[in-house]
């Protein structure tokens, strides 16, 4: 009998996407484990964003199929990808990750105010909590993003190079939530230029043209670039 823990959390078969009439992922078939950390690596071009965004369901296959068996996940973009000007304090930043329970409109409630509470700790981010986000340095920027995943509370975690940019400290801190993620059971699936940060991973994906070249233990995977 096959236990859903032994399942993947996420299943790519003969997956196809892109933009209007311009492919960028062709017929990519990979399993991503559950409660595991998946790195994607691979040039600027290979269609790894793309690959996220399927994930995400912000953009829609062109052919194939993606069987996703978790909650709703949670995609966390580059802090460079938020507006300048967004007007908007890092708690309502991260109290926007409860907008999948309850929506945007209804009242937070105390359990929801809890979570937002805790997800600002967990990033180290509570005194910065009245601040505008356009205010705040990159790194700050991005734990705060972070923070509004893990308000979310789902149990797969969408990663843009989260550490891109960043100073070595928030590297470090990115690395740790991602650590923590896992330790508590969120599938973790992250692109990334950084081959340290990808080494560490419990699984890997490279992609070349919109297509999977190598997948497993990291270290091979990394071999191939």
């Amino acid at each position: 009998m096959t236990h859903i823990s032994d399942q993947p959390a996420v299943r790519l078969r003969g997956l196809s996407a892109g933009y209007a009439r311009h492919t960028v992922l062709h017929d990519v078939t990979a399993d991503f484990p559950r409660a595991e950390v998946t790195a994607v690596v691979g040039p600027n071009g290979s269609g790894k964003s793309t690959l996220l965004g399927v994930l995400a369901g912000v953009i829609s296959p062109a052919a194939g199929a993606v069987e996703i068996s978790t909650r709703r996940p949670a995609f966390v973009v580059q802090h460079s990808a938020v507006p300048a000007g967004l007007p908007i304090t890092v708690w309502e930043t991260v109290a926007m990750g409860r907008w999948a329970h309850r929506g945007p409109w209804r009242r937070l409630s105390t359990k929801d105010k809890e979570l937002i509470g805790a997800a600002l700790e967990r990033m180290g981010v509570s005194d910065l909590a009245a601040r505008r986000l356009s205010s705040l340095s990159g790194g700050q920027r991005q734990r705060a993003l972070l923070a509004q995943a893990f308000a979310q509370e789902s149990d797969l975690l969408l990663l843009d190079e989260p550490d891109a940019g960043l100073d070595a400290q928030s590297r470090l801190d990115i690395a740790a939530a991602i650590s923590h993620a896992r330790t508590n059971g969120v599938t973790v699936i992250h692109v990334t230029h950084d081959l340290d940060e990808a080494s560490r991973a419990d699984n890997c994906l490279l992609l070349q043209d919109g297509r999977l070249t190598a997948e497993g233990d990291p270290h091979a995977v990394l071999q191939r670039r």
